[in-house]
């Protein structure tokens, strides 16, 4: 601690030493610096506030009718975004700044001085925007402030108009190339309902229901033909227990007659080689007994004819013919009802086969029908987007959505907001004593001198025998006093500068 106190008593005396350096030194970078202050242009600066309204009374009247805008989130982007480059150009040119750029490089030193200098400042939870400038120039500071209010403002009112319509319009395209999807899927369905229109369901009703009404009437169709057999039988059995009222029935077999008996003999031929080939049901098989019965019964009416022919009554009884009539009409009913069961089961049997094809045809019906229900859908979708996206545009143009209140707009400022000149005089003053200071003290090393006894024995590390004090004559005295007054005066006059540059920048204030 004693060595540092030391060192500080040897800087003290050294500078004071050399004094009349450090007080030159001082009044010449005080004089720089205040003139260098004084010379510094003033700085004029204005600032704009404005307030942004986002709340408006059609949100909640056209919420889910329309996609509402983030409003706050476009404020905060166009916040964020006035400072890029084209908006800086655009206020250049609004401003008339690009006259005074003859050169790429000026107009470059241009449009960076202003991003530098503007400032744009706000708070998201109030709206509240402030826009500043500062340069010397006062009315080219107001213009700036001006010209970026209003590439602000007219940002919000222009609001996503534009976006709102390249929508409608991508979707307009797409809503025309859906169309034409439509149309193929139903030209595609209609030409292949028209292809397949057998193996396609009618009226709901699909290919298993029709088979089972189909086997239903199959089987109904049977059991009437069984119910008109029992019948024919029935009444053949009447026919064949049936006595005659007017003498005994002659047999057909018994009755003797070459020429029908011949033409039944080739019939029961032809209805054996049938039996082989056919069933019961067939048509040919049922004709051909019906012509063996009628031919057996000609032959049982010639005979009678041939016995009794003076007698027409002989032989003759009501009932019998009667069963007979109803005979003939059981055949008849019985092979209309073989050829219906026949006809039953040829179209059963082929729906039976036709059905085999049936989930496939089905399966591409319902692909079909799916695609088509798949760009109906999308059509109608792209429908309503493009109102919604209609509306969203011209509820995004409104003004009402966003609004725009100049709480301050900007002005001519009339006082300069710089320079700080007070402070920076006091800042050069504190600089110029600092300096001259160091100066002197630079100057007591370069020159070293041994003030004390103590001192040069310790640089030279010799014993000093003694020291001789200084005898000041009256001369050396008169002329010491007049180095003090006049260091005293230096100092003075430097403190009574500082006092009147003070004073004059509190009166240009």
């Amino acid at each position: 601690m004693e060595e540092i106190i030391a060192q500080l008593q040897s800087g003290l005396k050294g500078i004071w030493k050399y004094r009349w350096c450090a007080v030159i030194v001082a009044w010449l970078v005080a004089t720089g610096g205040w003139s260098k202050v004084y010379l510094m242009p003033d700085d004029y600066q204005t600032t704009a506030r404005v307030f942004v309204d986002t709340q408006s009374i059609l949100k909640p009247l056209l919420s889910g009718m329309t996609s509402m805008p983030n409003v706050n989130q476009q404020v905060a982007i166009m916040s964020r975004t006035l400072l890029s480059r084209p908006n800086v150009e655009r206020v250049i040119r609004m401003v008339d700044l690009d006259v005074k750029a003859s050169t790429p490089r000026e107009h470059e030193k241009q449009v960076e001085e202003l991003m530098q200098k503007i400032r744009i400042g706000g708070t998201s939870t109030y709206d509240i925007y402030t826009i500043s400038y500062s340069n010397s120039d006062p009315r080219l500071v107001r213009d700036v402030v001006q010209s970026l209010l209003t590439i602000f403002v007219e940002g919000g009112f222009k609001g996503k108009k534009g976006e709102s319509d390249k929508a409608v319009r991508f979707i307009d395209d797409q809503i025309r190339a859906y169309e034409d999807k439509l149309l193929a899927a139903e030209n595609s369905v209609k030409d292949f309902k028209l292809k397949h229109n057998f193996l396609l369901p009618r009226q709901g009703v699909d290919y298993g229901s029709q088979i089972l009404m189909s086997s239903d009437a199959l089987n109904n169709a049977k059991l009437e033909l069984v119910e008109a057999e029992q019948a024919r039988a029935a009444i053949n059995s009447q026919i064949q227990g049936d006595e005659p009222i007017l003498g005994a029935e002659p047999s057909a077999a018994a009755i003797d007659n070459p020429e029908i008996d011949g033409r039944i003999s080739a019939l029961t031929k032809s209805l054996d080689a049938l039996l082989l080939q056919y069933t019961e049901a067939h048509p040919d098989i049922i004709s051909t007994r019906r012509l063996i019965a009628q031919l057996e019964e000609r032959k049982v009416q010639e005979a009678r004819t041939r016995v009794a022919p003076t007698d027409p009554g002989k032989g003759y009884s009501p009932m019998l013919q009667q069963l007979k009539v109803a005979l003939a009409e059981a055949d008849a009913r019985v092979a209309s009802i073989r050829a219906r069961v026949a006809e039953m089961q040829q179209r059963h049997e082929s729906l039976v086969e036709q059905s085999k094809a049936v989930p496939e045809v089905e399966s591409q019906l319902a692909q079909l029908n799916r695609d088509y229900q798949v760009n109906k859908e999308n059509y109608e979708k792209l429908i309503e987007r493009r109102e919604a996206a209609k509306l969203s545009g011209d509820l995004s143009s409104n003004t009402d959505m966003l609004s725009f209140k100049i709480i301050d707009p900007p002005t001519v400022p009339l006082r300069p907001a710089g320079p700080n000149r007070p402070l920076l005089y006091t800042v050069v003053l504190g600089v110029a004593v600092l300096a001259g200071a160091a100066v002197a003290l630079l100057v007591s090393q370069v020159r070293p001198t041994y003030l004390s006894s103590a001192e040069l024995r310790e640089a030279t590390g010799l014993r000093v025998l003694g020291s001789v004090a200084m005898n000041w004559t009256e001369p050396e005295r008169k002329k010491r006093r007049r180095g003090q007054i006049g260091f005293g005066a230096g100092i003075g006059c430097l403190l009574a500068s500082y006092g009147g540059v003070m004073a004059f920048s509190m009166l240009q204030i």
